[in-house]
């Protein structure tokens, strides 16, 4: 049975953060390190059909902007320091798809920037961070 460990990343400084130790910490043991980006998407059920399509076919494209813009780059930059390593790119909440992650890869631990791109509502509510630290089955590091 393989360790895996989940990093949240969005391209913060925080997130760059906590990308470094979680490499640090996945040499450590051998574990295979699952980058995760999640995009916020909010589901409109009030929407006609031809704005569905239209908002999937946006939805398609900026799953592509972000494998290609983000996600595919520091894969590569990851795989030159540590081979095992594996991207999942998802909407949705973000901590609910985090978690959802963890879960599907049957992650040991989850490894999150303190701050990162957020929008107001997180501010408001409760920072990603700290409701993962909450909910999440596994352990979370929150890396400063």
């Amino acid at each position: 049975m393989s360790v895996k460990f989940v990093v949240g990343y969005d391209g913060s400084q925080a997130s760059e953060g906590a990308i470094r130790f979680a490499i640090a910490q996945a040499k450590s043991c051998n574990a295979v390190l699952v980058v995760a980006h999640v995009l916020e998407w909010s589901p409109y059920s009030f929407l006609t059909p031809t704005e569905i399509e239209e908002r999937h076919k946006r939805r398609n494209e900026e799953l592509k902007r972000a494998e290609q813009a983000l996600i595919g780059p520091l894969i590569a930059k990851i795989k030159s320091e540590h081979a095992e390593v594996e991207s999942v790119i998802r909407y949705g909440n973000i901590v609910d798809t985090l978690m959802s992650i963890s879960a599907d890869c049957g992650a040991d631990q989850i490894f999150i920037g303190r701050t990162g791109h957020s929008s107001l509502s997180t501010r408001v509510f409760g920072s990603v961070a700290g409701s993962l630290a909450q909910h999440a089955d596994v352990p979370v590091t929150i890396v400063p």
